[in-house]
């Protein structure tokens, strides 16, 4: 069965809304603060920007003071109960690194997912053996990440694709991405045979972006994940892929911008059906 949407973005699209709120009231955040007897702004601030669960109680006085009659009143509550709630999706999503969490929570709310990655294979597409390598790599940075249980957790996030409503994905890799570079000949050619084997779902697609799209600006250096989530309401979310920390975006204006690019990445890339040639021609090679 489906998780409900990620109290990640639940999180979000209720600060948006008690944000929009405030200001109609042209309050400010002193003023409510003054009001309900909170000792600074930032708690209403991490509110506001998704940044922190919500406590009910905190949701309810918010709303009284901007006045918000049923049944948007109503719906807000639904909204605030889905932000606040963990429990349940850290049971079902079992044992994980809380970065990994975040993005186990994005997709498997999510209606469609995109995905750009310029060196490496996507976790949602990774065999076993090509995972250890690649946590293994990272471990050199974090010693304390527990490499089995890594692997593990990128095996159950990839249920996703396989559940009986999975969502829309499409990965688009950079040539490098699927280049043998420092593999093992048997790690690459599995990794490669299973991107072949993932097309052959009907909600998944790979495109292959050619190397020479570079002179034309359009290998961007930083991966990146596109999320959309079945209550349209909800806001589209882009994650960045960084070293330590990523930064997820979901404001209009930036993700809007990310959108273009993936419309650009999508029409210099090869198509799905020359994308499994090319794919098959390096198992091949």
């Amino acid at each position: 069965m489906p998780l409900p949407t990620s109290p990640v973005i639940r999180r979000v699209r209720l600060g948006a809304e008690l944000r929009q709120l405030r200001r109609r009231e042209a309050l400010t955040l002193e003023q409510v603060c003054d009001r309900l007897g909170w000792a600074s702004t930032s708690k209403l601030s991490r509110i506001e920007l998704g940044q922190s669960r919500p406590d009910l109680a905190d949701v309810l006085d918010l709303l009284d003071i901007y006045q918000v009659p049923p049944p948007a009143r109503d719906a807000l509550i639904v909204i605030a109960r889905d932000a606040a709630t963990s429990r349940g999706w850290w049971k079902t999503l079992g044992e994980m690194s809380e970065r990994q969490r975040t993005y186990a929570e994005l997709e498997a709310g999510a209606a469609h997912i995109v995905e750009y990655q310029p060196a490496v294979v996507p976790g949602l597409l990774q065999t076993p053996a090509y995972a250890r390598l690649r946590v293994s790599a990272g471990a050199l940075l974090t010693p304390d990440v527990d490499v089995e249980v890594e692997v593990r957790a990128r095996a159950l996030r990839q249920e996703v694709l396989r559940r009986a409503d999975p969502p829309r994905y499409t990965a688009v890799l950079a040539e490098a991405a699927c280049d043998l570079g420092d593999l093992p000949v048997e790690v690459w050619r599995e990794q490669l045979r299973h991107l072949v084997a993932v097309t052959g779902l009907a909600h998944v697609t790979v495109r292959l972006l050619p190397l020479e799209a570079a002179g034309s600006g359009l290998h961007p250096l930083t991966p990146y994940s596109w999320y959309a989530f079945p209550d349209p309401a909800d806001p589209r979310t882009v994650m960045l892929e960084a070293l330590t920390t990523d930064v997820r975006l979901a404001t209009v204006l930036d993700v809007d911008r990310y959108e273009r690019m993936t419309e650009a990445l999508l029409a210099a890339a090869l198509s799905p059906e020359e994308t499994v040639t090319a794919l098959a021609r390096r198992v091949g090679e």
